[in-house]
């Protein structure tokens, strides 16, 4: 039986406040947003100052408008308290009103998902602020996380590595394009066409990155089939439901190995050796730099007016409200010929 709500004072919940508190009044109830406070889209600043506020209108106009699934978020951080007023006059007891859930949270996710059928896709795309258990194997629950600081330690000596073997093999003269067609017209690479060849592989990725995100890992796998469901939720439907889980914000390496030595494959079919390692090596350095700024734009806090600012912004829409479109993270570029860039209106200026 939920505990009956307990009425505070207005100046009671200004004191919390000024312990460090983030707590909010929207409709008669108190929401304790101390846990979530940093991670705040619009910024930490932005909601302190709200701290002990009523934010009713807030939710619906100014300085945002905030999404069904925002406010659906909020629900998640009610306190059970109803405010009183500063005579220390209660307000009336209200009840949580929290939704059935549709899975059962005690036990891994992975072998439930698919039975959701017709109601999969909705499910997934509201989310919630707690961790995912996947396996019921404690070893595969263990590599199927990942901090994000084990990307860069993992990849960046092989970026460095490979950059070097890439350049050195250059420097030897023995690489020309198509040459494998004609030897009379095939083009020497010189050594000095490296870094433009990284970056090709760089810009490259940013592309294969925007196809990934939204053909793959935004397909909308048929209701019927359990399978297709439940390797959906697996590739990204679980980051989805619980956007902000830490440790699974950035890929693991032992499958994103697997993944690098398929495209590594098709360059090396494609290209001369060395010519297809050093676009490689560009794109696996695309791919450290995404991984790192995905997780910046779930915890980071960067500043209002900054280009990392307006990203982060970007991506929770695509989280919250927006998640058909909006597929890039570490860059928009690809959403504008696409035609996928989350409309601008819906970013509104704020105070």
């Amino acid at each position: 039986m939920a505990a009956a709500p307990r009425s505070f004072s207005a100046a009671e919940v200004r004191s919390r406040c000024a312990e460090g508190a983030c707590l909010v009044r929207c409709r008669r109830r108190l929401y304790d947003l101390s846990g979530f406070v940093r991670l705040h889209p619009g910024g930490e600043q932005l909601l302190r100052r709200r701290a002990g506020t009523d934010v009713s209108r807030a939710l619906d106009g100014p300085p945002h408008r905030h999404s069904a699934n925002a406010r659906r978020w909020l629900e998640q951080y009610y306190d059970l308290f109803a405010p009183g007023d500063d005579s220390g006059a209660s307000a009336s007891p209200t009840e949580q009103q929290t939704p059935l859930d549709l899975v059962d949270w005690q036990k891994p996710l992975l072998w439930q998902v698919g039975y959701l059928g017709e109601k999969y896709d909705e499910w997934v795309h509201q989310p919630v602020d707690r961790p995912i258990r996947l396996f019921h194997s404690d070893i595969l629950e263990y590599l199927s996380k990942t901090a994000w600081y084990v990307v860069f330690i993992v990849w960046a000596p092989v970026v460095l590595y490979l950059s070097w073997v890439s350049y050195t093999s250059l420097a030897q003269g023995n690489t020309r394009l198509f040459s494998s067609f004609t030897t009379e017209y095939s083009i020497p690479v010189h050594k000095y066409y490296f870094p433009f060849i990284f970056l090709l592989g760089m810009f490259l990725w940013s592309l294969l990155e925007y196809l990934i995100h939204r053909f793959v890992f935004h397909m909308k796998p048929p209701a019927s089939n359990y399978y297709l469901i439940t390797l959906h939720f697996l590739l990204h439907g679980q980051h989805h439901k619980s956007p902000f889980d830490s440790s699974r914000l950035v890929f693991p390496p032992v499958p994103a190995s697997l993944v690098m030595g398929f495209f590594y494959g098709i360059l090396k079919l494609m290209l001369p050796e060395v010519l297809g390692l050093s676009v490689f090596v560009g794109g696996l350095c695309g791919y450290v730099i995404y991984d790192m700024m995905h997780y910046y734009l779930h915890y980071g806090s960067p500043k209002k007016g900054t280009y990392l600012y307006g990203l982060k912004a970007y991506h929770v829409k695509h989280h919250f409200e927006h998640q058909k479109s909006g597929f890039g993270i570490s860059t928009r570029f690809w959403d504008h010929p696409f035609r996928t860039l989350i409309p601008e209106e819906t970013f509104e200026k704020e105070d």
